[in-house]
């Protein structure tokens, strides 16, 4: 694997005027790169070394860095890097952006006999909480990519727990850390060959905004709320993806709710609106069971309890760091169930936006890292439908967030 990744995430470089198509001369020597030509879209180039050393590609891809010539002279960032290793080739490619959009990639090839398996820059770094296919002690992982092969960083380093909770207790240090082993390479294993965990578990709080966006409060004939509107789940209802969650005796109407969860990475209280993001650390895919009849009718009006069922918190598949995530209120939200679209959304309907809900939370108590925040369900639930819908055994919920994650989750 290319040792690139404790390289700047944003590396600044000019670039020099090339005609589209036009040739570059290929270059010989070992430790140089070939340049093949340019297309629409793409430079392709080929490593002429058989053999690459780790220290070797780390020089040869600065080298493209200062090399690579576009057409049009201005400043590009690197904002993406992925890797592809195939049987008998490695390609690389660098996205870059102007003015906040996305420009051009850059695609190297080397010929290697490594197993198959992508990497992407430290920017998209997605964390989960694994075990092997066969079960064994849980650890703590980091993909570089959805559905991406995972980095095993509680493994190779002792010092780093095995729990994102404890993790973002543990202080700045371990991201450090965590960059440092990614960028080695060290303990990857592909995704068939472990069982994900929930990505987080036993946080401090859950707290759950209602009536949080516009088309689930049109869908119920009631006014915006001028507050949030908070609410609490048991942090032992949390499952993980692929979960298979016992359908409650005690309830005929059980529902679904797809949310988008914002997970807290630092400690706060009387937080600032326009600081409130700083004490983000990432978003996961949450889904909000409830027993509507608890949650209505039962309970002295009190939600918890039909909120709080076993299993009625389903979250993952990871938890993306927010980088990943540059505007959290331009996100397609939708939920399948059976593979019927129930809800279909975007997150640009909060009402309530996230640096508001984090800043209003902590005036009434102090956010701990790994608390998690779930901002809200659009409409397109099954209590609102005519006739009404509940969950059955069988049952399959499939909940997706664009950028963040699908979660998949069975009932039975």
């Amino acid at each position: 694997m290319l040792a690139i990744l404790d390289m700047p995430l944003y590396l600044r470089f000019p670039f020099d005027k090339v005609r589209q198509g036009q040739a570059v001369p290929h270059r010989q020597s070992e430790s140089e790169i070939g340049y093949t030509g340019l297309h629409a879209t793409h430079l392709f180039l080929l490593f002429t070394s058989l053999e690459l050393q780790r220290m070797k590609s780390r020089t040869i891809l600065r080298d493209l860095i200062q090399k690579v010539r576009y057409e049009n002279k201005r400043n590009m960032s690197l904002i993406q890097t992925n890797e592809k290793i195939r049987t008998s080739r490695l390609e690389l490619s660098l996205t870059f952006s102007s003015n906040k959009q996305k420009w051009n990639s850059v695609c190297l090839s080397q010929y290697t006999n490594r197993r198959n398996f992508s990497v992407a820059s430290t920017l998209n770094m997605r964390f989960v909480q694994f075990t092997g296919s066969k079960g064994g002690p849980q650890r703590l992982g980091v993909q570089l990519a959805e559905d991406g092969d995972i980095f095993d960083i509680s493994g190779v380093d002792s010092s780093i727990p095995n729990s994102l909770v404890k993790f973002l207790k543990s202080g700045d240090d371990m991201m450090e850390k965590t960059k440092r082993i990614v960028a080695e390479g060290k303990s990857v294993f592909a995704l068939s060959e472990v069982r994900l965990l929930p990505p987080l578990t036993s946080p401090d709080k859950i707290a759950c905004v209602g009536l949080n966006y516009k088309g689930h409060c049109d869908e119920q004939n009631i006014p915006y709320p001028k507050e949030p509107v908070f609410f609490s789940k048991w942090s032992s209802c949390i499952v993980g993806p692929n979960a298979s969650v016992e359908l409650p005796s005690v309830t005929k109407e059980f529902d679904w709710e797809v949310e988008l969860a914002v997970v807290i990475g630092k400690q706060g209280k009387d937080i600032r609106k326009k600081d409130a993001i700083n004490h983000v650390f990432g978003y996961s895919v949450a889904v909000d069971l409830t027993a509507r009849d608890w949650q209505k009718k039962r309970n002295g009006g009190q939600w918890l309890l039909g909120k709080s069922m076993d299993g009625a918190c389903p979250l993952g598949p990871a938890v993306v760091i927010k980088e990943v995530v540059p505007d959290p209120h331009t996100l397609p939200i939708r939920c399948k169930v059976n593979g019927e679209v129930k809800q279909d959304a975007n997150t640009n309907e909060l009402i309530n936006r996230i640096d508001f809900i984090i800043s209003y939370l902590s005036r009434c108590c102090t956010l701990l890292p790994g608390d998690v925040i779930l901002t809200g369900t659009p409409s397109g639930v099954g209590l609102y439908r005519n006739p009404p819908e509940f969950l059955k055994a069988g049952d399959i919920i499939e909940s997706e967030i664009e950028g963040v994650g699908k979660l998949k989750t069975i009932i039975v």
